[in-house]
């Protein structure tokens, strides 16, 4: 973590986030493009040109890009690391993930005012859906 004092300048500044990037082994991959494209209906773009061009994929939410990368390194399947994504209806999500089968993992740390609740994708990677605070 980075301390600056009140009165000290910098140059440096961070204008938005580009991408979050999760990691799946390839036996998962196609399991994960299923879940990322259909389930949780991100739209997929193409990939720029390159050795890794047609490994993982990646999806567009508004301004911010999800890349989905493979690797048969180890995933931390039960890190507490996660993505977390607004929804406008919290129970809609419910029941659409639940009538796809994905579990649904109850919040272990509730928050006065916070609705939300975690699932997996294939390869393990952690997500939470919170209710749209807007």
């Amino acid at each position: 973590m980075i301390n600056l004092r009140a009165n000290e300048k910098t140059e440096f500044h961070i204008k938005s986030l580009a991408h979050v990037n999760v990691t799946v082994p390839s036996a998962q991959e196609a399991a994960a493009r299923e879940f990322y494209g259909r389930t949780l209906g991100l739209t997929q773009v193409r990939k720029p040109a390159g050795p890794r061009q047609n490994v993982g994929a990646w999806y567009e939410l508004g301004d911010v890009q999800l890349h989905l990368s493979v690797s048969d390194k180890a995933v931390e399947s039960q890190s507490d690391s996660h993505v977390c994504y607004l929804v406008e209806d919290l129970s809609a999500a419910e029941s659409h993930l639940r009538a796809a089968g994905i579990e649904i993992i109850a919040d272990p740390r509730p928050m006065a005012g916070a609705k939300r609740f975690y699932i997996r994708d294939p390869g393990g990677n952690l997500i939470e859906l919170s209710a749209s605070t807007a």
